[in-house]
Order: C-alpha cells, then structure tokens, then sequence
C-alpha cells in the first residue's frame, strides 16, 4: 500500500511508495482535475486533465516522474524482468546490414555489430569488401539518443548531406561531410522538419518550417518552405524556392531526377493525395509545371529519361499503376500505361539494366516481376517465401541490383542480383541466436463482423499445436495506407521461444489491398478498423488456438488507438493491452504538431459528422466504471509527432474508473520520442519490461 501527499502545492511520494508490490492493489499518483470542459455542436465534453498538455509545465513533469515511479517499482517486483532482459540482450547482440547502394564509383551500407545504439554508415570501393566508417552517429552523444535521420549523397559520391534527430525529435538539422576525408564541413541548416535533402551541383534542395516561437514539442507546424542551400554559406543566404502563403497546412516534398535537370516538388496536406509539379533546372527562368493538383490521388515521379517522366499512381487505379509522361504535354489524357493495374497492389518500381523491376504486394506478400521498359512482361525474379522487399538499390544504367528481404521468422538478407546473367546470390545473412529453422509462418483468412475477408500471418514453433492455454500476441495497425507485411520483430522472438504464437491481421485502413481497403478504414468507417481486429481474436479463440485469458493485444501509433478503442469497447477481448505512443484524443489531435496531416484518415472534431463519429470511439472519451484488462500504456517525453499527452490523459482516466483488480500503468521514457532513432539500449530497456508485464499476466516462463 502507499499514498500521495500534497506539500506546497507540489505532489510527492511518502517513503512507502518504495514498497510497491506487483500483486497488491496499486495506489495511484494524484493527477488533479480541473474543471474544463467544451462544447461540440451542442454537446458538453469533459476534459479534466488537458493541464496535461502542458509537458514542460513543473505540474506534468512531477506527475510523469511520480507514474514512472509506480510503474518501475511494479517491474521491479516481478521475478523474471532480469532474466527477460538478459535474454532479449543476446537476441538482440547479432550482426546486422541494409543492402548497399552506388553513388559515383563508391558503395555505400549500414551496419550495426550487434548491440551499438545506433547503425553505422560505410563507404567501400568494392561491394565485395568490407569498407570503413563513413558516419558514426553513436560518437555524437553518450546515450545513444542523437540518431541519423535521413542521408544524402552528391551525383558524384564526394559529398555526403545528413540529418540529426536529437531525443527522437522530428525536429533535424543538416550537416555535410567530405567522403574523401571523413571531415564535416561548417555548414548546418536548422528548424528542419518532414524533410528530403535533394542534391542539385553543389547545394541541396530542402524543406523546412520557421523557428517556433514557443512550444518547440507542440505547437502546430505551419507553412513549410522549400530552400535551396549552396555549400560554403551560411543558413541565412539559402534561397526561398517555393512557399504557399494561403495555405499554411501545406507540406512540400522536393527531390531532383538522377540527371539533376529537373526538380520535383510534390505538395500534400494529409497522409495520402499529393499535388505534383515539375521544374526545368535547365532553363534559369523556367516555372514549375503542373501534373496534378487535386490532392485526390498519390502521383510520384519515379524515373525519367529526359523530358518523359514514369510516374507511379491510383489516379483511376486503387491498386497502383505505372504511366509515362512526357513535360510538353502533361494532360492526364497524355499519360501513356506502362504496367497497368492488375487485382494485385503495385507496391512500387525499380530500374535496372533498361528494365522495369515491379513490386507487388500478393496478399500482403512480397513478388517481384521484370519487365522491359515498354512495360511488356519478361519473368518473376524468385524471393523467399512469405517475406517483404525491403529495399531494391539499383538504376537503370546498371546492370546489377541489391536487395533486401525479411520474414517473420528470419532477419534481413542482402541480395546480388547480376541482371545480365539473370541470377541472384545471397551475400550477407546474420548471425542470429534465434533459430529461425525451428518456426513457421502460415497466413489464415478469417471474417469481419460485416463479412469481409481478412488475412492474418500466424507465426509459431514448428511443433507447436495451439490449443486454449497458448499465449498469443495479436500486433495491428490498420491505418494511413500503410500495409503490414511479413517483418522481423527481435522482441518478438522472445515471445516465440516461450511458447506463444504471434499473430498480425491486415486489417482494413491499411494498404494491402489498394485505396479501396484504406478508405474502408478511414473517417466514419474507422470502426471497420477495430471490428477486424476484435474479428481476429474472436477467430483465434473460436479455432481454439488460444482464450481471451492468453491473448495480449499491441499496436503503435495509429495502432496505439487501435488497441485504445478495441480494449473500451471489448474489455473482455483480452487479458493484456498496449497502446504504445497512441492517438487517443480524437477531438483534439489536430491542434498539435503535424496531427492535422491526419484528418484525411480520421476526420476531424471541427465536422459535426465527422465530430459524432470520432466521439463514439475516441478511447478517451470513451473509458467507464467499469473492469479493464492489464494496461500498460507506453509512450516518451519528448514524442512531437504523438504527443504524449494522448497517453498522459488516457492513463490517469483509467485509473480513475478501473474497477477490475488488473493494473493500469504507464511507462514514460524520458528523452525518447515517437519511437524513430530510438538507441538500441532504450528499446531493450522498454521491450524488457513490455514483456515482463506480458509474461506475468499470461502466465509464461523464460
């Protein structure tokens, strides 16, 4: 037992908080409520706790640090946290590396020896070699916490533009480096955000928003600019290239072609539809041309060959197609098919040695098929199965490719592929302490509530028949068109060798099945989203593979609101939820950051429909008296895509109205963000306790 005290305002903890047991009921920190409230269209909403929002206020730091408190001392008294982290370290202590790309006549990867915080950029002369390190991130602070955020290199291999992301902040700044020397130029370019580095001669082409004036973590990020810097000056002679200044909302996206004659500037004000333009950097006078500008449709440039331009769309086509266009004539009447739509998702397109290399989706799965440049069909380059392309580096010009794939059951491998001998051969597989051979993947189909068919990758120990007792991990998503495909978790694996099955639903929202199946998961139709997740686990019990008792439910993100509204509308769905960095305030998540990119998907509070829909399954909003599951609510500090108050607000209402015996808990990682350049020591630190709590509730052993 232990309780909170009020001294001079301020929260703090009695010296008894230290005797937090795991199995005797938990005592909460105090989180005050204030009287706030707002009214929608006639309806009066609560919202006593939006003093959270405020996450630099003293008030929000001492309760985040009285949460931590709490939640740290119930970890601790679970008997199999050490051996959890031990086990997840040597998992995770393996060699890993992307597949290598050219630029000039140098190669270029990244690597990690196992357990360094961040990956390692090399540079080679032979692909063949080893190389040696170009970049090393892990030297630029003693925690981890400075990542890589995006990488540059010049048309002539010489100079290299890369960003820095500090306590995984959106937020980057620039810096450049000579390859020859390894030496960083004094260059840097700030206030950097949802940003490429497009390389034009001497000098990048980039996208950045003004300094914010206060609520660097918050406050909403407005009328981003597009600049071009020369290398050798300082950030305040870099040239304006385009601005909107009607349409503050608007995102600017720049990249140049290959032959840098020509620079793309898509335009977007949501997670999908994008405007798109091109310019002549040929011509010193020449305007930016217009292909698309309805906002309705993806249009991506992906290749050119002078002034024709192959562009990847589902303007007319929800399952992708490929076309070509030519600058003079842009019309859509002009774009000429060269891979038409097909009833499976074009997921994207490659060149190489004058041929098309196509990449499909086929149930979620990965296929890859060549193509001449006309379009005409010449043969399916072989990949393992039941696995996901994740990445294919090559140009037209080449007559050689690399690429990676990954599988639920196995690491990332590195490919060779020689396009004039037609043939592929393994040149990097990790060294793993998971014994891949001993699992196996099997993809199922299962019905929604209203009939739809979803598919579903089951993954397992070869010679383990799933009964009512087994543990079982349901991971989803379904959302912003992103689709789901087979990966390798290293946490995962931990879950596997203890005797659970892992399973992942393509649920509607997501992109597996073209825009048709990404809309049938957006705004009013959000709910099909958490029907075909709570369908998966119906499925699942009703194939006696598993019980509601064993089943421990996860999403991120997007997926952190799934898991938000499936465990309030279905408490009884499981015995284990974690939504992790969650969108869990669906009336007010546009007012912060980047968050009103999201409203194409989501819809938005300002709409009276649009407000009714979110209102009824807004997780928030929608926590009773009532028995919730085991909740362990994930999140960091310093999230300013997510930000944390989505998480702050939540946890302190459930614990408020929990009436079951089971824990709600929050876990605040300070100085982390969203989750992207997280450093290797803090996912081990966060995964080990995610799973402590796991596996002390559904009742499993290391």
């Amino acid at each position: 037992m232990y309780f909170n005290k009020r001294k001079n305002g301020a929260f703090w903890l009695s010296a008894m908080a230290t005797l937090v047991l795991a199995q005797h009921p938990i005592v909460y920190p105090s989180a005050g409520k204030e009287n706030v409230s707002e009214m929608y269209f006639n309806v009066k909403v609560d919202d006593p706790y939006r003093w959270m929002e405020n996450g630099e206020s003293e008030r929000t730091r001492q309760w985040i640090s009285e949460e931590n408190t709490v939640t740290q001392n119930y970890f601790k008294e679970l008997n199999q946290t050490g051996k959890i982290k031990n086990r997840l370290t040597q998992l995770w202590n393996y060699n890993k590396m992307s597949a290598p790309f050219k630029k000039g006549n140098l190669f270029f990867s990244f690597k990690n020896d196992g357990l360094q915080n961040q990956w390692v950029m090399y540079v080679h002369e032979d692909i063949k070699k080893e190389g040696k390190v170009l970049l090393d991130p892990n030297t630029f602070s003693k925690d981890g916490t400075v990542s890589l955020s995006g990488t540059s290199i010049s048309k002539d291999g010489k100079m290299l533009a890369y960003g820095l992301s500090k306590a995984g902040s959106d937020w980057v700044e620039i810096h450049f480096r000579d390859i020859a020397t390894g030496k960083d130029l004094p260059d840097i370019i700030k206030w950097v955000k949802f940003s490429g580095m497009a390389w034009k001669n001497n000098g990048i082409y980039y996208s950045r928003y003004d300094e914010p004036k206060n609520g660097t973590y918050t406050s909403k990020n407005e009328f981003h600019k597009v600049f071009y810097h020369q290398i050798g000056t300082t950030q305040d002679k870099d040239i304006l290239i385009y601005e909107d200044k009607k349409h503050p909302e608007y995102n600017f996206g720049v990249s140049t072609t290959q032959d840098e004659n020509y620079l793309i500037l898509s335009t977007s004000i949501s997670t999908s539809g994008n405007s798109l333009q091109i310019k002549d950097l040929k011509a010193p006078k020449a305007t930016f041309t217009v292909i698309e500008s309805s906002f309705n449709a993806e249009v991506d440039v992906v290749e050119n060959s002078g002034n024709e331009f192959y562009i990847l769309t589902n303007k007319e086509a929800p399952m992708y197609k490929l076309v070509k266009l030519s600058l003079p004539e842009p019309a859509y009447e002009n774009w000429k098919p060269v891979i038409p739509e097909s009833k499976f998702l074009l997921q994207g397109v490659s060149f190489c040695n004058n041929k098309i290399v196509v990449h499909h989706l086929v149930n979620a799965v990965s296929q890859l098929h060549l193509h001449d440049m006309n379009g005409a069909y010449l043969k399916e380059l072989k990949l393992p199965a039941f696995c996901k392309l994740t990445a294919f580096n090559s140009d037209k010009a080449y007559n050689f490719a690399t690429f990676s794939t990954v599988q639920y059951t196995s690491p990332e491998q590195v490919f060779y592929y020689d396009a004039q001998k037609d043939e592929s051969s393994l040149i990097f597989k990790p060294k793993s302490d998971f014994e891949s051979d001993n699992y196996i993947t099997t993809q199922e189909f299962y019905e929604s509530k209203d009939g739809t068919r979803i598919p579903m990758f089951i993954t397992r120990k070869k010679d383990l028949i799933p009964n009512a007792n087994t543990p079982c991990f349901v991971y989803g998503y379904g959302g912003f068109n992103i689709s789901l495909g087979p990966e390798f978790r290293i946490d995962r694996t931990l879950f596997l060798e203890a005797g659970g099955i892992y399973c992942v639903p393509n649920l509607r929202g997501g992109g597996e099945f073209g825009e048709d199946w990404h809309k049938a998961g957006t705004k009013c139709s959000k709910q099909n989203v958490f029907d075909d997740f709570i369908a998966a686990c119906e499925y699942l019990v009703k194939k006696g593979m598993t019980s509601y008792s064993k089943i421990a439910i996860h999403g991120r993100s997007n997926g952190g609101l799934l898991i938000g509204a499936v465990m309030t509308q279905r408490p009884d769905i499981c015995k284990v939820a974690l939504p992790t960095v969650g969108v869990l305030d669906m009336l007010r998540f546009h007012l912060f950051t980047i968050g009103r990119a999201w409203t194409v998907d989501y819809g938005c509070s300002d709409n009276p429909q649009e407000f009714n829909c979110l209102f009824k399954y807004s997780p928030l909003h929608n926590v009773k008296e009532r028995e919730y599951p085991a909740t362990l609510i994930l999140t960091g500090d310093h999230d300013d895509r997510v930000v944390p108050a989505h998480s702050f607000k939540f946890a302190a209402t459930l614990q408020e109205k929990q009436k079951g015996k089971e824990p709600v808990l929050i876990r605040i990682d300070v100085n982390a963000g969203h989750g992207s350049g997280k450093p290797t020591t803090k996912q081990i630190d966060e995964f080990a306790d995610m799973w402590s709590y796991v596996f002390h509730h559904l009742g499993m052993h290391i």
